[in-house]
């Protein structure tokens, strides 16, 4: 993860798992198996994926790591898998 991961994921215009494009004010969140930057119907379709809780628990446990080692100030990254954002 790089310092400037705001900029590459706050503002993505399209959701990699299904081609939708996102708009400013349209909900998105971070995929917890690739930390691409999904689409709530695919975050949803992720959730009932057999081992999503596996890949949450051990997600979050290495994201908090990664970033505690690279940035004081995560800016809510890793809990961007968790919990949506727009790009206002």
């Amino acid at each position: 993860m790089s310092l400037d991961w705001k900029d590459k994921v706050s503002c993505a215009t399209e959701c990699p798992k299904c081609s939708k494009k996102l708009g400013p004010g349209d909900l998105r969140i971070l995929s917890v198996f690739d930390d691409a930057v999904i689409c709530m119907a695919c975050k949803a379709r992720e959730e009932k994926r057999p081992g999503h809780e596996e890949a949450a628990k051990k997600m979050i446990g290495q994201c908090m790591i990664d970033v505690e080692l690279q940035q004081s100030d995560p800016g809510g990254y890793c809990y961007h898998h968790f919990y949506p954002y727009s790009c206002k």
